[in-house]
C-alpha cells in the first residue's frame, strides 16, 4: 500500500485536489491517505473543505495579517518538516503554483521523498508574471517526480525543460472534475447569494469579474476599477457581479473606487457552489485569475483576461479566452465589441473546453497506482 499526503493551502488548491482525494481514498486497499492543511489562505479555505468532505489530517493554520512572502515560506518549510519526518509519505502530492506548493516540493525533496505535482507545466516565460505563481511552479517542476500535465502545451513545455517523457502524465485539469461535481449539485441559487444577486432578471447580462493578481495591485487595480465603471455607464442592460478578495491590497480600492455604482455589485467572497451558479448565470468572464479560465469554457461563457501574458494559452489559441490586460481602453473595447457583435460572441462561446473532460483525478489515481495512464485527448 503507497502512502500518499496532499499538502495544500488554498481554496484553488483544494477545488482541483479534492478530486484526486476522493478517488485514492475510493481506492483503499491500494493507497493509505492524508491530507496537511497549511492554511495558506484560512477564511476562504475552510468552506471548501466542508463542502466537498475534506478532513485534514494536519492543519498548520500558517496564516498571518497581510503576509508577506518570505516568512510564509519559511514557516511552511519548517512546520511540514516534521510532519513528513513522522509520516514518512511514499508520495507527497501538491497542485498549482502557490507559495505552499513551493515549500511542500523542497520539504519533501529534501527529506527524499517522490513529489507528484498536479497541473505541471503551465508557464508564461516570464518570471515575474503572474509573481509569485511564476516561478513557485517552475520550483515544483525542477523538484516533482511526476508531473501531472493538463494539456498538451503543458506537456511539451516540460519536455523542452528536459522533464523524462516516463515522468509526465497526460490527465486534463482536475478543475473541470471539480466543476461538472458541484454543477450536478447547483440548480437554484445557493441560500449564500445575496437575494438581489439570486433574483437577477433574465433578461439581464450578467458580467462575472474576478481580480485578486500581486501584480495588478496598485494602478493595474485602477485600470480594472475604471474599465468595470465606463461599461455600467454605457451599458444599460448590464449588471457586473464582482466577488472582491479579502487581500486588502484588493479590497480597498475596489471598495472605493465602485462601492457607490448601481449595477456593480460587489460581494464578500462566494463559496464554490455559489462560485459555480454564478458562472452558469453569467454572459462574460473578466478575471485575472487562473482556475476560471479553465472553467468558464464549459459553460460556454467568454473569457477576457486582465493580464498580460497567461500560463494556460489553450483557451486563447481555441479562441474561448482573449487576452487585454489590465487596461481601461482595452476591456472596455472589448467587452463592446462582444455586445454588439453577437457573431463574434458566439464564437468565442462554443469553442469547447480544452482544459479537461472530468476524468482527470481517475488518471491521476491510475498513475500512481500502475506507473501509466490513458492520456487526455481533448487538448490543444
Amino acid at each position: 500500500m503507497k502512502r500518499v499526503l496532499l499538502i495544500l493551502g488554498t481554496r484553488p488548491e483544494a477545488i482541483k485536489l479534492a478530486p484526486v482525494f476522493h478517488e485514492l481514498k475510493r481506492r483503499d486497499s491500494k493507497f493509505d491517505v492524508r491530507l496537511c492543511v497549511t492554511g495558506q489562505h484560512r477564511q476562504m479555505l475552510d468552506p471548501m473543505l466542508a463542502f466537498f468532505g475534506m478532513r485534514p489530517d494536519v492543519d498548520l493554520r500558517i496564516m498571518r495579517a497581510n503576509q508577506s512572502l518570505n516568512p510564509l515560506l519559511s514557516r511552511l518549510i519548517a512546520r511540514l518538516d516534521p510532519i513528513l519526518a513522522e509520516y514518512k509519505p511514499d508520495w507527497v502530492l501538491v497542485q498549482g503554483d502557490t507559495t505552499t506548493v513551493a515549500a511542500a516540493a523542497l520539504a519533501a525533496f529534501h527529506r527524499n521523498i517522490a513529489v507528484g505535482h498536479v497541473e505541471a507545466g503551465l508557464r508564461t516565460g516570464n518570471k515575474r508574471a503572474p509573481f509569485p505563481e511564476e516561478i513557485n511552479r517552475r520550483v515544483a517542476g525542477v523538484v516533482a517526480d511526476a508531473h501531472f500535465a493538463p494539456t498538451r502545451a503543458a506537456m511539451m513545455n516540460l519536455r523542452r525543460e528536459g522533464v523524462p517523457r516516463d515522468q509526465i502524465a497526460l490527465v486534463g485539469n482536475t478543475v473541470v472534475d471539480a466543476l461538472l461535481f458541484t454543477a450536478e449539485l447547483v440548480g437554484s441559487p445557493p441560500p449564500s447569494l445575496p437575494a438581489k444577486i439570486a433574483t437577477l432578471p433574465e433578461g439581464r447580462k450578467v458580467i462575472l469579474v474576478t481580480g485578486h493578481r500581486r501584480e495588478n495591485f496598485g494602478d493595474g487595480l485602477a485600470q480594472i476599477c475604471a474599465a468595470l465603471k465606463e461599461i455600467e455607464e454605457r451599458l444599460l442592460d448590464i449588471e457586473i457581479v464582482y466577488p472582491v478578495h479579502l487581500n486588502p491590497n484588493v479590497r480597498k480600492p475596489v471598495m472605493r473606487e465602485l462601492g457607490r455604482c448601481s449595477r456593480i455589485h460587489l460581494l464578500e467572497p462566494v463559496d464554490y457552489p455559489s462560485l459555480v451558479w454564478l458562472l452558469k448565470r453569467a454572459w462574460l468572464v473578466l478575471t485575472d485569475s487562473g482556475g476560471i479560465q479553465e472553467e468558464a469554457p464549459t459553460f460556454g461563457i467568454p473569457c477576457l483576461v486582465m493580464r498580460e501574458v497567461t500560463e494556460r494559452p489553450e483557451g486563447v489559441r481555441r479562441g474561448v479566452a482573449r487576452l487585454v490586460g489590465a487596461n481601461r481602453q482595452r476591456i472596455v473595447s472589448e467587452v463592446l465589441r462582444l455586445h454588439r457583435d453577437e457573431a463574434a460572441y458566439r464564437r468565442m462561446a462554443r469553442g469547447g473546453n480544452p482544459y479537461g473532460d472530468g476524468l482527470a483525478a481517475r488518471r491521476i489515481a491510475d498513475w500512481l497506482e500502475k506507473g501509466s495512464c490513458d492520456p487526455f485527448r481533448g487538448g490543444v
